[in-house]
């Protein structure tokens, strides 16, 4: 999705950027993780495929991705993107019927990182920004049954189980955003920055085409 392309979003123990060519090296060296492909029910892919996977998520206007960065890394350009990345979080508007209904996946690739409220921020930033930015009403969340940590983050977050498939050992979660919730959302919010990932990291102001 090229909405976010020259998006910065930063909070305060997470920085979301656009997913750049620049970012893919390390991206693919986490997905040959057997642990990573199991919990995101992913096929390891040659470095090629994951060139052409990035390309698909910026110009698919279905697709919306960030990639996760330690802020406190990143900020005053400490270290090059790639150095401080965590995860990357994503919502799929897969149903063209209902263009209000995003499916949110979040994933903290770096275990030192789990459990540190990283993934929980980098959720909550994203769910903002589906709100404000692409008018989404309703997340859905489709997790492996065995992935508890990520089933309990996502019901803090208000999200209700709806739904579990015993053939794929998944559980969806869902939450519709009322106008309370939309309050209460834009509030755990509210600290973010957003800012112009040109002027921020790349030279002379040129985006990847």
């Amino acid at each position: 999705m090229k909405i976010n392309q020259n998006t910065v979003l930063q909070g305060q123990r997470v920085t979301l950027v656009p997913y750049t060519s620049a970012h893919v090296p390390r991206y693919h060296e986490w997905m040959q993780s057997e642990e990573l492909q199991r919990l995101t029910a992913s096929e390891p892919l040659s470095l090629e495929q994951e060139y052409e996977m990035q390309r698909s998520w910026r110009d698919d206007a279905d697709k919306c991705t960030f990639i996760v960065l330690d802020t406190e890394r990143w900020s005053g350009q400490a270290c090059a993107d790639e150095d401080c990345m965590v995860g990357d979080v994503n919502l799929f508007l897969t149903d063209t019927e209902d263009p209000t209904l995003g499916e949110i996946e979040i994933m903290i690739a770096e275990p030192s990182y789990r459990g540190r409220g990283f993934g929980k921020e980098a959720t909550l930033m994203m769910m903002s920004y589906g709100v404000r930015n692409l008018g989404i009403t309703t997340f859905e969340a489709k997790i492996g049954q065995e992935n508890e940590a990520s089933i309990c983050m996502f019901k803090k977050l208000h999200f209700k189980e709806v739904a579990v498939n015993s053939v794929f050992q998944e559980v969806t979660l869902r939450l519709d955003v009322s106008d309370q919730e939309r309050r209460w959302l834009l509030e755990q919010t509210d600290h973010v920055e957003e800012k112009s990932y040109v002027e921020l990291k790349l030279p002379a102001g040129v985006l990847e085409t």
